[in-house]
């Protein structure tokens, strides 16, 4: 799920061995109506290098994280109002270096076993986004687009779709790495 030109400069960075900050993100999944879900965020509009995109919650690593699930799970817990206690983590996921942002972000897969109440934190997030599991595994919702950022112009990326919401960039990895998990364990 990654743009040619991102992995050419993900190689350069790395070769580099550039110093990085950390962040954490979760796929946090929960019952809805007996349906699988998952959830997204779309961040609010900012200066920021990733303002307005749509992403997992999460944040930048704290001094007093233990590690990097604590910040996953305290970020989510800032973010969207879900406790630590009601994430259950089942596994880290492979960790992305993000160039625009110098971030190395460590994923992170989590369940919740009761249906949830979102409570965004309305500095950071604009809106929060419920996508049925299924969604992610229909192969229909599999796409690419063109578009230009900060740091590429009129740039090819494969991307999601889930209705009008687009997914792509480093999201859009994550949730392919997931979407494989899921297809290896069987899961249609």
């Amino acid at each position: 799920m990654a743009a040619v030109e991102r992995l050419e400069e993900m190689q350069q960075i790395a070769l580099e061995k550039k110093e990085h900050k950390e962040a954490s993100v979760m796929m946090l999944i929960y019952p809805k109506k007996d349906i699988p879900y998952f959830v997204l965020i779309e961040r609010t509009q900012s200066t920021g290098k990733h303002s307005g995109q749509i992403a997992f919650p999460g944040g930048r690593k704290e001094p007093t994280d233990a590690d990097n699930s604590v910040t996953a799970l305290r970020e989510t817990e800032e973010e969207i109002g879900i406790l630590t206690t009601q994430q259950h983590l089942i596994r880290s996921l492979t960790s992305i270096y993000i160039p625009p942002s110098n971030y190395m972000v460590f994923p992170y897969l989590a369940f919740a076993k009761a249906e949830l109440s979102f409570t965004p934190q309305l500095s950071e997030v604009k809106s929060v986004i419920e996508i049925p599991l299924e969604s992610l595994m229909d192969p229909k919702n599999n796409s690419t687009t063109t578009l230009s950022t900060s740091y590429m112009e009129n740039a090819t990326v494969p991307c999601f779709y889930f209705n009008e919401v687009m997914v792509w960039g480093a999201t859009a990895m994550m949730l392919q790495e997931i979407k494989d998990l899921f297809i290896t364990a069987g899961f249609k």
